[in-house]
């Protein structure tokens, strides 16, 4: 810290203003933390900071809007300057989800809320890319805010996805409809309504102390945006079925996110409210479901982990079973113990599903790494059908899950673009596949592009700290761009990696 070399009076005066300048500009205060080692282990296979840069830098390249003059994914231009004229509203800005042009909001809220919870709980050790995340997650809240300006009303998509998927051409070239999609009173979503509540809450929570003002203004809003989730029940899949089905359907309803923000608006409000909504309708909102997957779609895994945060840490005996229900998850991916039902590759690989696989791999190891973070504070264990399984084997466990993405795996392929020396080079991208906007000024038009889409070669431009689908069960992974279920990148796989990669980083010396 640049403090440290001006003499003791100013070294004071520094110390002074930590919490309110310093922390905002990416020079986190450190305070004792349970997570961090008292030794450090000698020997990391991976460079885990770079892993983390890059990781962040990802976000630059998804973004919609008025770019501004601190892009450093350089090859990217402005895109989407008239999102939400049609409907008389300002939905510029924001985050395309994935490899196309349409911005959902239902997964920009999950990875946003993700972004944040990885900055609450790992960003003191960030170091300099503290600054680079918050500015991750406020050109989200920015457009969340838009999104959300008029009361019970949430504008959740911006872009038809069938006519977007129907070309294959930059955003900056967007000729496709526009068109806007919102739920209401007359066509709830309380799931999308809800995840954007604990996104505003959860990101409320990062500004605090940097941006006091700002996190008001987000709190203000996640608890507007929240009752009305809960007023106005139903599932935003059913109104609008062809518009964000088969592409972000909510499958698991709406439940799972009623509980998931409500437990981020009681961390971020302390008021009891939420805390007796927790207890009166937890059960009947899942709580104590065995689905062990957790994602953009099902948040119930991660209630459960932030809930037992607050009765192993913070004492709430009221929430005593969030721990019984957390441990569940966990003994799920222990291999070998009572109740373990997750499945791994020949490589170690945590395999859920064929589609953007990887997605649950971060957002599993960072729930590990979190879960332990609470054990290790509570000195406590996880108790597997009597068997007791250490934060420490958590955190093994972890580490094996990021390693194998950046490239300790059976291809020895790293499954992050741009980092290590093989990487995959022709992902499902539209922007990274086609001539960047400066080295082919002129338009690509909707259909011209596929010849691209089609063909072997690579990407021209590297959208450096993309994270894939990646490989199938048996550890192939082909590197077809048209393959989008193992090529493509998303937004919420990177999100969750982020928090992952601090504590590897910092736990490694090399932050």
């Amino acid at each position: 810290m640049a403090c440290a070399n001006f003499s003791f009076t100013l070294l004071v005066l520094c110390s002074c203003f930590a919490t309110s300048f310093l922390v905002c500009h990416g020079f986190p205060v450190h305070r004792k933390n349970p997570l961090h080692h008292r030794h450090q282990p000698r020997f990391a296979s991976h460079n885990y900071r770079d892993a983390l840069t890059k990781s962040i830098l990802f976000f630059e390249g998804q973004r919609s809007g008025k770019l501004p003059s601190s892009q450093r994914m350089t090859w990217r231009r402005d895109s989407g300057l008239t999102d939400g004229s049609t409907m008389h509203v300002d939905l510029v800005g924001g985050y395309y989800d994935a490899g196309d042009n349409v911005k959902f909001g239902f997964p920009m809220a999950f990875t946003t809320t993700m972004l944040s919870w990885s900055v609450l709980e790992f960003g003191g050790l960030m170091k300099g890319e503290l600054e680079n995340a918050r500015g991750a997650i406020r050109w989200a809240t920015d457009y969340l805010l838009k999104a959300t300006a008029h009361t019970d009303t949430i504008y959740v998509q911006v872009g038809d996805a069938n006519k977007d998927h129907a070309c294959w051409e930059r955003p900056e070239d967007m000729d496709t409809p526009r068109s806007v999609f919102k739920v209401d009173k007359n066509s709830p979503g309380s799931d999308v309504a809800a995840e954007t509540a604990a996104a505003l809450a959860a990101a409320s929570l990062v500004f605090r102390r940097c941006d006091p003002t700002y996190a008001k203004l987000l709190l203000r809003r996640a608890i507007r945006v929240f009752q009305f989730a809960d007023k106005y029940r139903g599932s935003y899949s059913y109104g609008l079925k062809k518009f964000v089905c088969p592409f972000y359907c909510s499958y698991s309803g709406y439940e799972d996110e009623l509980l998931w923000g409500a437990a981020w608006l009681h961390k971020a409000t302390k008021n009891p409210t939420y805390l007796n909504y927790i207890q009166v309708n937890g059960q009947t909102l899942g709580a104590a479901q065995f689905d062990n997957t957790f994602g953009w779609d099902n948040k119930h895994v991660g209630a459960r982990i932030l809930l037992s945060k607050a009765f192993l840490v913070q004492k709430l005996q009221s929430l005593h079973d969030y721990k019984g229900h957390a441990d569940n998850f966990i003994c799920s991916l222990i291999p070998g113990a009572p109740y373990s039902s997750a499945q791994y590759t020949p490589g170690g690989l945590l395999f859920k599903m064929s589609d953007s696989n990887m997605q649950y791999v971060t957002s599993t190891s960072f729930l590990l790494l979190t879960y332990a973070k609470y054990l290790t504070s509570a000195r406590t264990v996880v108790n597997c059908g009597g068997t007791a399984v250490t934060p420490k084997r958590l955190r093994s466990i972890a580490k094996k899950q990021v390693d194998y993405l950046l490239g300790d795996n059976p291809l020895k392929m790293s499954y992050m673009v741009g980092y290590g020396p093989r990487y995959p080079q022709r992902i499902h991208h539209r922007g990274s596949s086609l001539p960047s906007v400066s080295t082919h000024p002129g338009k690509i038009q909707c259909s011209a592009g596929f010849s691209v889409m089609n063909s072997q070669s690579p990407n021209p431009n590297v959208l450096v700290g993309a994270i894939v689908g990646g490989p199938d069960e048996h550890d192939r992974f082909p590197d077809e761009r048209s393959d989008y279920e193992q090529s493509e990148p998303a937004t919420y796989i990177n999100a969750p990696l982020v928090g992952a990669l601090a504590y590897l980083a910092h736990s490694f010396g090399q932050l």
